[in-house]
């Protein structure tokens, strides 16, 4: 089907929101990032629409009726099952359609747009004392639309149901494009209504007879997972429709609309019902068990303890999290090397009941002898413990080798009761096919996330992946369970719908289909008349080759394609300045997916499976760079991404490669060289810095460098921090703590003179002898811009010089986080091979400063009493870098030396500068609508009396353009508080 069959020119007219359709570079690029989701599929859209209103999507509907075109509703895109994965014009909600339009706090029911995200709307009814139950592991970017769409249940379904629970009502567009609202209605309304002469009167008329006869009813008893399954997602509702009407209950089309996929209608509005907030104490038991069955059983007894939650981690995970340095932290509870773990969770009021409860449930387990170490986590405790379970998806995605986990069987569900039967089944069935597979999640509701290790490159790993899943529809079937818990059928799924339930239930979900969308145009290829589950898989035709010849060094991710192929595609990237964190900074500000990590690497993927052999060449290149523009390089997935998807290596090693063929622009070589800049205007420095201090002549220097006039630029001293430290007098001091080297970074050596003096001086008065090394800059401006080869000379400079004076004893102290940093990152991974061992041996004992004040503290070599006891607030900002690669608890433990000094932490994400991003013209807007998320305001509340710390100059600089507020390194502000 070729898009230009489609008059989308004409829809412009009428279309409000954003359109993508034609042969541009940004249009094609934003097309092809809508081409996965969170599944194994890959199918190129016709288009891309993001509607601003219900105007909008009516304009759709009317033009996908004229030219016969499925539209493909996508919210999070998380989906496992490939349901926004197509040939169709996809209608993305997300950026627009994200209003919370009215609570009603005393009948406990909010009503929102579709685009509303799980988290910030409980966020948002906190102070309401209510919440919204369903709780997805991908919470924190799930939309209500999507969880509508999959009847999404998540970690608490045992006590706060699905989303089909708690749907009061939808507000929709037919396929007529007409509107409607599926509510509550009595049997009265009911009959009523199916005599109406519109759409919403004949689906109200076919939907009834349908579900009125007696045979059809006995077909959907008998063919519907028993009623002990609590999670059942597959085809339609029908057995809720029939229960209301044999129950004589009010009857809901909005219960079938939930788990419908977006293949009925098209849905606007949903009205919510709200719960209590939980007790606020909770506390958790993590049993620890040596086999999966083991834990199983441990599960039966722990659903009858009244827990709120039961889930299961497995080994693999639990390995896996090993790898990542988010994760990592979060294995704190362990003992031993557990083959599985249960993570059961209890809710009260008070702490103390919370413990009895817990003490119970294990008593009963010690009595069952089940598990061998039962720690019980409280408050702060389990929160992290949950983090480590929802990332089980993303960190299954470390796993090495062309083998991977695949969202395939993942979504089967059975009774409790029967689990520990069906999984031990599953194990036979799979161990007969010699794949591994890792299992994890909803023990407690009776379907596990089994995900066997398959090669999707192979043939013979394609017809494999179809296999074990019409073997273990077979198992669903003899226990009666359901082909999808949660995650929906899609496309994945549908071709094993009539066995599981039988071909007459089939039949009827078709005709539901029929009833609602006689002409297709809502997700075609979903659920029902689905194509073959091997169609359109993600490397399905792909060449899969490996990419050679990179100036970093991919070995330890299995070279630059894998480490694309690492994202699962779970969404962790597109988070919220609610939800906080720093991955993705541009994605918080425009909320575009092709701003997210997920979008550059799946781009890159695509890339790199397609192209020609010479990186930065071919047809495709240029949309790489596109979806890369607006990276900017914060670091935050390397340790946010569960899957530790490091963008920032991806991004300079492409651009490096796309600048070897198409040339580096005057900007970037005046960026990358900012060091020498700044060494001939420190030559003349008076005259430079009247210069950027005169608006006239700033707007010229700007414009001229492709710099935004409305930035500032920054002041050079006079005299080096070098030159000012071969110069002084040193201090007659008693050195008595031994030397420390100081890494003088090109930004401190220039620009942040004063910073770099205070922080020497701050380290001889607490008795250490300070020595800057001979060594040249730190390379960061050249990695930023993709100039490899000159950051490679920087770092294997450095390493040569420095090797064998960095030490345990002697260590390497910086003050810029991106610069000394990169010892202990890039480095290692960008000198040659020799100088490798060296490269990890100087980085080992790089320390950004705070972390190595951090440690003398801990050591007992500094102590309060070296500091001013005046009470100071002090608001701390953290760099990305830092953030990434360090712990900043350690800089708000240093910056609390003082006895009297409180410090608080604004939780802040990237700064939105990020070196040279925000002074460019063209990400000038982004840049400070970034800044103006959480950071501007947090700084603007404070009063002038309030200290405002941050390590990075870029940062500084930041809160100075957007706060008119002068920052401070934590050097500067310790030195000020010595006595």
């Amino acid at each position: 089907m070729n898009p230009i069959k489609f008059d989308f020119q004409e829809l412009t007219k009428y279309f409000s929101g954003e359109l993508f359709y034609d042969e541009s570079i940004t249009h094609r690029a934003v097309i092809s990032v809508y081409a996965t989701d969170a599944s194994v599929y890959q199918e190129q859209p016709v288009a891309v629409a993001m509607p601003r209103d219900m105007e909008d999507i009516k304009h759709l509907i009317i033009f996908a009726n004229k030219h016969k075109l499925t539209l493909i509703p996508r919210a999070a895109g998380t989906s496992l099952a490939g349901q926004v994965v197509g040939h169709g014009l996809v209608i993305d909600i997300s950026k627009h359609m994200t209003a919370v339009l009215e609570v009603n706090e005393e009948e406990k029911w909010v009503r929102v747009q579709p685009g509303v995200i799980r988290d910030d709307l409980n966020a948002f009814l906190k102070p309401y004392g209510l919440m919204f139950g369903p709780e997805t592991s991908t919470s924190s970017r799930a939309m209500i639309g999507g969880m509508i769409g999959n009847n999404s249940c998540g970690l608490h379904s045992m006590i706060w149901g699905a989303t089909r629970d708690n749907l009061l009502e939808v507000t929709a567009l037919l396929a007529d494009a007409s509107e409607v609202v599926f509510s509550e209605i009595s049997l009265e309304q009911l009959y009523s209504k199916r005599n109406e002469a519109n759409l919403e009167g004949r689906i109200y008329n076919k939907i009834l007879r349908l579900v009125e006869q007696p045979e059809n009813q006995s077909a959907i008893i008998n063919g519907f997972p028993r009623p002990e399954v609590a999670r059942r997602n597959s085809g339609y509702a029908l057995d809720s429709l029939v229960n209301m009407l044999v129950q004589q209950k009010p009857f809901n089309l909005s219960t079938l609309i939930a788990g419908s996929e977006g293949t009925l209608c098209f849905i606007t509005e949903a009205k919510l019902k709200l719960l209590p907030l939980p007790p606020k104490v909770a506390g958790m038991v993590a049993v620890h068990c040596s086999s999966l069955h083991e834990a199983l059983l441990a599960n039966l007894i722990a659903v009858k303890s009244g827990c709120a939650a039961s889930e299961l981690v497995d080994h693999v995970i639990l390995e896996q999290a090993i790898k990542n340095p988010g994760q990592l932290v979060n294995r704190f509870f362990l003992e031993g090397k557990p083959n599985a773990i249960l993570m059961v969770e209890f809710f009260d009021d008070s702490h103390n009941r919370v413990v009895e409860k817990c003490k119970v449930l294990i008593q009963n387990l010690e009595e069952a002898t089940l598990g061998y170490a039962y720690p019980v986590l409280t408050g702060e405790e389990t929160k992290k413990a949950w983090e480590l379970r929802k990332a089980g998806l993303g960190l299954l995605r470390n796993l090495k080798g062309d083998v991977q986990p695949v969202n395939l069987i993942e979504d089967c569900a059975v009774s409790v009761e029967d689990l520990p039967a069906y999984i031990h089944d599953l194990d036979l069935l799979l161990k007969k096919h010699n794949t591994p597979y890792s299992a994890y999640a909803h023990a407690g509701a009776g379907e596990l996330h089994v995900e066997p290790m398959i090669s999707l490159k192979t043939e013979d790993g394609r017809q494999l992946f179809k296999q074990i899943l019409a073997e273990t529809a077979i198992l669903v079937k003899k226990y009666r369970g359901s082909l999808s818990g949660e995650h929906g059928d899609g496309r994945l799924r549908g071709e094993y719908i009539s066995y599981v339930m039988g071909t007459r239930v089939y039949d009827l979900f078709k005709e539901v289909k029929y009833i609602f969308d006689p002409a297709g145009i809502f997700n075609q290829g979903k659920i029902t008349n689905t194509p073959s589950m091997l169609a359109n898989l993600r490397y399905e035709g792909e060449s899969v080759k490996k990419v050679n010849e990179t100036l970093f060094d991919f070995s330890q991710d299995d070279g630059m394609l894998r480490l694309t192929e690492k994202c699962s595609g779970s969404g962790d990237c597109r988070k919220t300045e609610i939800t906080g964190g720093t991955m993705c900074p541009s994605y918080m500000a425009t909320r575009n997916e092709k701003d997210t990590t997920r979008a550059r690497a799946n781009m890159l993927r695509q890339y790199l499976n397609e192209e020609p052999a010479i990186l930065g060449n071919g047809k495709t290149a240029d949309m790489v760079k596109d979806v890369l523009d607006l990276c900017l390089a914060c670091k935050g997935c390397k340790i946010e991404c569960p899957s530790s998807v490091d963008m920032t290596k991806l991004r300079a090693e492409f651009l490096y490669h796309y600048q070897q063929q198409h040339g580096i622009p005057f900007r970037s070589r005046l960026v990358g060289h900012f060091s020498n800049s700044m060494k001939l205007a420190s030559k003349v420095s008076m005259l430079y810095n009247a210069a950027i201090h005169n608006k006239q002549f700033r707007k010229i220097i700007n414009n001229l460098s492709g710099f935004h006039p409305a930035r500032s630029l920054p002041a050079v001293s006079a005299q080096t921090l070098k030159a000012w430290y071969k110069s002084r007098s040193k201090l007659s001091s008693n050195n008595t703590k031994g030397p420390v080297y100081f890494f003088c970074d090109e930004f401190t050596n220039y620009n942040d003179v004063e910073v770099g003096k205070k922080a020497i001086l701050l380290l001889e008065k607490l008795g250490y002898q300070v020595i800057i090394p001979v060594h040249v800059d730190s390379g960061r401006s050249f990695l930023s811009k993709g100039m490899l080869q000159q950051a490679k000379q920087c770092a294997e400079q450095n390493i040569d010089k420095l090797h064998g004076k960095i030490s345990a004893q002697t260590p390497l102290i910086g003050i810029e986080p991106s610069a000394i940093l990169s010892f202990r990152d890039e480095y290692p991974s960008l000198v040659s091979t020799d100088l490798k061992e060296k490269a990890f041996e100087v980085g080992k004992y790089a320390y950004l400063f705070e972390e190595w004040l951090y440690r003398e503290v801990e050591a007992g070599h500094i102590n309060k009493d070296a500091f001013s006891e005046m009470p100071k607030k002090v608001v701390l900002h953290g760099h990305c870098h830092q953030k990434a690669l360090s712990d900043m608890n350690m800089a708000s433990a240093v910056l609390s030396l003082p006895r009297n000094y409180k410090v608080e932490m604004i939780p802040s994400g990237c700064c939105g500068m990020a070196g040279s991003f925000g002074y460019e013209k063209e990400h000038y807007d982004v840049s400070m609508k970034i800044g103006g998320l959480v950071l501007f305001p947090a700084v603007n509340k404070q009063p002038e009396t309030t200290l405002i710390a941050a390590a990075g100059t870029s940062c500084r600089h930041q809160i100075k353009d957007g706060t008119q507020r002068i920052a401070l390194h934590p050097a500067e502000i310790l030195y000020d508080a010595l006595f």
